[in-house]
């Protein structure tokens, strides 16, 4: 069969792209607008702008972010309808809608694209070395449940105390007889979180000096975990503080879990310092159990009721409580009892708001 062999035929021309000129680069894509408008119009109960709305510059975006998380949310807020937007904690979507809408009096909390509520009340959340303090609601056979303000009941395990006289050994089952006389119903203790249950539950132990029984002091709840004034992580939860008006040294412990003790600082003892480390912990092991309190002189007793009246002023007026804010707020309030000529300690109303706005500087 002949074969016809035929000229070579030129390329036929490649189609013309479009320059860059050609776009319109006034039409924004989807994912332009998707960055664009992510979170943009939060406002509450305003709806959010979908991907057709008008462009939004990014200094209007970050200042409208900045005032929908300052703002305080109430439950039934509608915050947002867009469906790009997923929602966490403290938030809902009512039936037969797609509006993301506040199940919590709190602020609204943005992680890329979750949305979430934090609440400005909440039950506290243990974290492994926290500083806690603790009152004991229920004595079992070898433990005991610790109330440390969390939504379930802490455990206090007797193998995680020290034993007196710092005796170092196996517990046994005198030692489960002897349980209360450790620690009995409505005592209040400092301790530290040791482990974490898969149900939420903390394990605390006691196994230093500076834990155990608390005496010579007065107890104090505040709340606000959230977002609110309240105890907050610090360096320093535990610390001596001098006094005024003829006052002695008093100790201030900061539980992380909003639990706060103001004691009478108890000088420790020189002779079992200079016998050695051993003898120390002897002496300082076979009183740490004991319920009654040291005498506190009147003055001590009034400059440790004037730092409470100051926490409780603090946390009234949404200040965070931490070592700097009391030593500070407590120096303000020994000046505020100056004007008047009984020396008032009295920190609530207005004398609570001038308290805080000269320690924030207004």
């Amino acid at each position: 069969m002949p074969i016809t062999i035929h000229n070579p035929q030129p390329n036929a021309p490649a189609p013309r792209r479009p320059r860059a000129v050609d776009i319109d680069m006034d039409v924004p894509s989807d994912s332009e607008s998707d960055s664009e408008n992510g979170g943009a119009a939060i406002k509450g109960d305003i709806p959010m702008l979908d991907g057709e709305s008008m462009h939004v510059d990014e200094e209007d975006e970050d200042e409208e972010q900045t005032d929908i998380r300052d703002e305080i949310l109430t439950p039934g807020t509608v915050i947002t309808s867009n469906a790009q937007w997923m929602r966490g904690h403290g938030t809902y979507v009512p039936p037969n809608t797609t509006s993301i809408t506040s199940s919590l009096a709190g602020t609204l909390t943005r992680t890329n694209k979750l949305l979430s509520v934090r609440p400005l009340r909440a039950r506290y959340n243990p974290e492994i070395g926290d500083l806690v303090v603790g009152r004991i609601v229920e004595v079992q056979a070898k433990r005991w449940r610790v109330d440390v303000a969390a939504a379930q009941l802490a455990i206090l395990q007797i193998s995680a105390i020290n034993l007196p006289g710092g005796i170092l050994r196996k517990r046994t089952e005198t030692d489960e007889l002897q349980i209360r006389s450790f620690f009995s119903e409505g005592d209040l203790l400092v301790a530290e979180v040791q482990q974490l249950h898969q149900d939420g539950a903390a394990s605390l132990h006691t196994r230093s000096l500076k834990y155990g029984k608390l005496r010579n002091g007065v107890f104090v709840a505040v709340g606000g975990t959230g977002g609110g004034g309240g105890v907050v992580r610090s360096k320093r939860q535990l610390w001596t503080m001098e006094t005024s008006n003829a006052g002695s040294k008093i100790d201030v412990l900061l539980g992380v879990n909003g639990y706060i003790w103001i004691s009478k600082h108890i000088e420790s003892d020189v002779a079992a310092e200079a016998a050695g480390i051993n003898r120390m912990e002897e002496s300082v092991s076979s009183q740490i159990y004991s319920s009654q309190n040291n005498h506190i002189d009147v003055p001590t007793m009034r400059e440790i009721a004037r730092c409470r009246s100051v926490i409780l002023a603090l946390v009234e007026n949404g200040v965070k409580i931490d070592e700097d804010t009391v030593t500070r707020g407590y120096h303000e309030a020994v000046e505020f009892g100056r004007e008047s000529a009984d020396d008032d300690i009295y920190l609530g109303g207005e004398r609570g708001k001038r308290l805080a706005a000269a320690l924030s500087g207004r």
